[in-house]
């Protein structure tokens, strides 16, 4: 709709794209559109959107000036080749998605996204142009469509759209994904002798998969693109997920780590066990050493020390056996000694051994010699005995004391 111009501005001295409302179609809807185009534009700010600087009229004409992108569009680039390297197709695609979300964020559905309304400027970058259709989500009455008339480009038209339904941004969506289809083949993913027929193969005819008709791209590339594709709304990812998509290398189909490799890798880097150090010196351990079958990672412990000391202490009490024993056999073979000569000795053992005299046993009557009675025999007084008794029992006791010094001179 109307013809674009490169001028300059005056007042600002830069370069800019003036489109300019033809005479023959400035009739009451057209020129409606092209307002529309002018606010809808001026409510947008972004990197990968045209820029509209300023509307107006000139002798009856409306003309806007915008942003000027030096460079060419897709349609050109595809005119000039059948195919775009996937690289670069994945590059566009990220750039486009990210303007189309901008514009999702305001509530404007573009609604024309076809490979003449994305243009690539000097550095490559993308620039999304001519919201000349677009539609404000909050307001459907400015879709400028009437009953029965579909406003777009059949080769891009998303179902929904085909069949009437209002647009909403996954119509974007669709339409994004078809250019980004044709990029890689070379044709869009649906077209027939007629646009009708078209419309017909959107709404009810699946895509064929790229790798299918020769496309060198990745599983994952051609799999979210069919998702683009998906006939129910719903189904597809927003702008902004179809940005953050291709600005990472899931694309490429780069396989992730296999989940079979895990465990490999962890017994790979397993801590092994602590080898020890050469230069710290290992404690004395005395003249027997012990190896152990294999680095189990425990730690060599010393022997017990008290091991020789339980063995002295046993050595030491079977040596102070006899010791006791003997002392306990010689204070009884003492105390019995005691005991007996008690029994020997005392007054009532000395009578008790002289058999009682009978009285025809009484000592006769002095002789008439005057003497007194005399012992009989060779007995002797009783106080010789005693004393005779008593040399004997300690003769027995140095006996055993020497007895009991032998043994233990032995022990030692």
């Amino acid at each position: 709709m109307g013809e674009v111009w490169r001028a300059t501005d005056e007042v600002l001295g830069r370069a800019v794209a003036v489109k300019l409302l033809l005479g023959d179609q400035a009739d009451a809807s057209s020129t409606a559109r092209f307002r529309l185009e002018a606010q809808t534009a001026a409510r947008l700010s972004h990197p990968h959107l045209v820029a509209v600087f300023d509307f107006g009229a000139w002798e009856d004409r409306f003309f806007l000036v915008m942003e000027l992108v030096e460079g060419q569009s897709l349609g050109d680039l595809l005119a000039a080749q059948e195919r775009v390297h996937p690289e670069l197709v994945a590059r566009i695609a990220g750039q486009a998605a990210a303007g189309l979300a901008a514009a999702h964020r305001q509530g404007i559905v573009h609604r024309d996204i076809k490979p003449g309304n994305l243009m690539l400027d000097a550095d490559g970058s993308v620039k999304i142009g001519d919201f000349g259709i677009a539609q404000f989500v909050d307001d459907p009455s400015t879709a400028l469509t009437t009953a029965g008339h579909i406003v777009g480009t059949s080769l891009y038209l998303a179902p929904e759209r085909a069949l009437g339904r209002t647009a909403d941004s996954a119509s974007d969506m669709y339409s994004l994904g078809c250019v980004v289809y044709q990029l890689l083949l070379g044709q869009p993913p649906f077209r027939s002798d007629t646009a009708t027929a078209t419309l017909y193969q959107h709404v009810d005819t699946p895509p064929v998969p790229l790798r299918q008709r020769g496309v060198d791209i990745s599983a994952a590339f051609d799999a979210y693109l069919l998702g683009l594709l998906a006939k129910q709304p719903e189904e597809r990812p927003t702008a902004q997920q179809v940005s953050d998509w291709f600005r990472t290398d899931a694309w490429r189909g780069r396989p992730e780590p296999l989940p079979a490799q895990t465990p490999t890798s962890h017994r790979a880097t397993a801590p092994m066990a602590p080898k020890p150090s050469p230069a710290a010196p290992s404690a004395p351990v005395g003249p027997t050493t012990y190896r152990l079958p294999g680095p189990t990672g425990r730690r060599r412990q010393a022997p017990a020390r008290s091991a020789p000391a339980r063995r002295r202490s046993t050595r030491e009490a079977i040596r102070r056996r006899p010791r006791v024993a003997s002392a306990i056999a010689g204070t009884a073979t003492f105390l019995a000694a005691v005991y007996l000569g008690m029994i020997l000795f005392s007054p009532d053992s000395s009578s008790a051994g002289t058999p009682d005299q009978s009285p025809s046993s009484a000592p006769s009557a002095p002789s008439q010699d005057g003497g007194g009675a005399q012992p009989q025999g060779d007995q002797q007084p009783d106080g010789e005995q005693r004393g005779d008794r008593q040399q004997d029992d300690q003769r027995q006791g140095e006996d055993g004391n020497r007895h009991r010094d032998g043994e233990d001179e032995q022990d030692d």
